[in-house]
């Protein structure tokens, strides 16, 4: 039996999400072997020292997740635990969290700091898709079926937009809101939930005019101005977006070479972090790029197929969101760097520097792989067992016992 579990892991997923992880490792370092000095004081291996500690900690959560079952997640304690202990600690963070990038998002865990808002991405994930699983037999029934997955998610994302963090809060409704299309619900129950979307936001929006100063903050606009004309505001809000398409113009084909950009001498702010991809573009070129966005579409595809063939429906949803999770950050940072859609601050799946980011990845990559195994393992050995059973016996109905 364990021969055939280790021979149902797709080890084509695994070698692609360890490439890419050590790909972004390599490109942390050569993106902020001058920032760190420059902008940080610190010196220049710094950040890709402490990614490789992140690396080493997510890989070993990796292992982890990709061996627990990962029917394990469904059981009601396990949902109870996701449901109140993401509420505590997003509530926390109002008392005691650190504020980084205009947002009260930390935790300071001492020497270091933690954004629970990612792993409750994968907690979102988990409860949502076991739900959602679990209320088959009546999906289309609104008030049974549909709404109280619905309530976790509204609490979740308006405690994370309090902090004010609209970037992850709007990635959590992004993803769950692909569960929710996927978990079988009918058009006719989609529009109801729609239209009671919308009446709540027209309900609401009173409440955002009262708080219009921090939505509609100063530094938020800049990224809309700065969409529209980055060039316009070359000196300010448009700067970095600016000398990203700089970096990405300098590349061509091969790029620059490893380690000899130029936009990372202080052009780019944060270049190791939601900018990396332009430094890519400007070392590797056009094949340092395609490298990187192949692997995110492999993952992501080989994800969606995973939930195609699984016959159990939380191992299906799980993919999903998971899929669904790697696919949107990638498209926003992707767009973001690239001026198709407004700066987000989010980061790129496995290549961006972030230990909170990497952890959650490295979880969620775990779970994804399991369930690949599982539904590999179910498929190849389980099912054909029950279908060679099935036509022994149409060919031979009758029992037949050996005469001792």
């Amino acid at each position: 039996m364990l021969k055939r579990i280790l021979k149902s892991y797709d080890y084509t997923l695994i070698v692609v999400i360890v490439l890419l992880s050590l790909f972004g490792l390599v490109m942390i370092y050569s993106a902020s072997m001058v920032n760190g000095p420059m902008r940080h004081e610190v010196s220049s291996d710094f950040f890709y020292q402490k990614q490789k500690i992140n690396l080493v900690l997510a890989f070993i959560a990796f292992v982890g997740a990709a061996l627990l079952p990962y029917k394990i997640y469904q059981f009601k304690k396990v949902l109870m635990l996701i449901f109140v202990g993401s509420i505590f600690i997003l509530l926390t963070l109002f008392i005691f969290g650190h504020v980084a990038g205009n947002a009260k998002s930390w935790l300071n865990l001492g020497a270091r700091n933690l954004q629970p808002a990612e792993f409750i991405k994968i907690g979102v994930i988990i409860y949502m898709s076991a739900i959602y699983a679990k209320k088959q037999e009546y999906i289309n029934q609104f008030d049974k079926g549909v709404v109280p997955p619905i309530i976790f998610l509204v609490i979740i994302c308006l405690l994370i937009a309090a902090q004010p963090d609209f970037g992850t809060a709007f990635i959590i409704f992004l993803i769950a809101a692909t569960i929710i299309m996927c978990s079988g619900i009918n058009l006719k129950t989609m529009s109801k939930l729609l239209a009671i979307g919308l009446f709540f936001a027209v309900l609401l929006s009173p409440f955002i005019l009262f708080l219009k100063d921090d939505i509609f903050s100063e530094n938020r606009m800049g990224r809309i101005y700065s969409f529209i004309d980055p060039f316009k505001y070359e000196q300010k809000q448009g700067y970095q977006l600016v000398n990203s398409y700089i970096a990405i113009g300098s590349g061509g084909l091969k790029g620059v070479g490893l380690g000899e950009s130029v936009q990372k001498y202080g052009y780019l702010p944060e270049p190791h972090t939601d900018f990396i991809m332009a430094v890519i573009s400007e070392e590797l070129g056009a094949i340092g790029v395609v490298f990187v966005i192949g692997s995110l579409a492999l993952i992501v595809i080989k994800g969606y197929f995973v939930a195609k063939r699984c016959r159990d429906p939380f191992g299906s949803l799980l993919a999903i969101g998971i899929s669904s999770m790697i696919g949107i950050q990638s498209c926003i940072n992707l767009g973001g760097m690239s001026g198709s859609i407004p700066l987000t601050g989010v980061t790129l799946p496995f290549v961006s520097y972030g230990g909170s980011s990497i952890l959650l990845l490295g979880i969620a990559a775990g779970i994804l792989v399991n369930v690949s195994m599982f539904t590999n393992y179910e498929n190849k050995y389980k099912f054909k067992e029950n279908e060679k059973q099935i036509e022994m016996k149409k060919k031979f109905p009758f029992k037949v016992f050996s005469s001792s």
